[in-house]
């Protein structure tokens, strides 16, 4: 592996995640990279039921999002990458921030919202900017989304 910081793959898995994780591995394969796809496990939708059904809902999309990295990680093993997965719980903004400060990446890849979904492109644009700004992320640190890939906040183009 090279000096070259680890690659961030957010992923949700599935088909719909495809993209954005052969983006990364791709990267990941030309700059000789760590590269580790991440989940998070949240089930704050889950307010309005006993704490205990939400515990068990948790642990529950916890283990499918193991189950979801853990096949982004075979998919980058057949295309001769070496992957990492973590799988964190609770809001994502927050697990972000955790999951980069633990892995030590330079770079972040998310997929490209679906117009329908809740997460959305200005949304992530937000992150990418808080990102730099609130936790002093510097120059080198690069938002990468499916089809589109800027340095945060600094320069958004392709």
């Amino acid at each position: 592996m090279s000096t070259t910081g680890a690659i961030l793959c957010a992923t949700r898995g599935g088909e719909a995640s495809y993209h954005a994780q052969d983006h990364a591995i791709a990267l990941a394969k030309a700059r000789g990279a760590r590269l580790v796809f991440f989940f998070v496990a949240d089930a704050k939708f889950t307010t309005l039921v006993s704490a205990a059904i939400v515990v068990d809902v948790e642990t529950e999309i916890e283990h499918m999002g193991e189950f979801l990295v853990l096949m982004a990680k075979e998919r980058a093993a057949k295309q001769g990458v070496e992957a990492e997965t973590l799988v964190k719980r609770g809001v994502f903004s927050e697990a972000l921030i955790e999951a980069i400060e633990e892995t030590g990446c330079d770079t972040v890849i998310f997929g490209q919202p679906k117009a329908h979904r809740r997460t959305t492109l200005e949304y992530l644009e937000t992150l990418s900017t808080n990102l730099a700004s609130e936790y002093g992320i510097g120059d080198d640190y690069r938002i990468v989304q499916a089809d589109r890939a800027w340095k945060t906040p600094y320069d958004k183009t392709n």
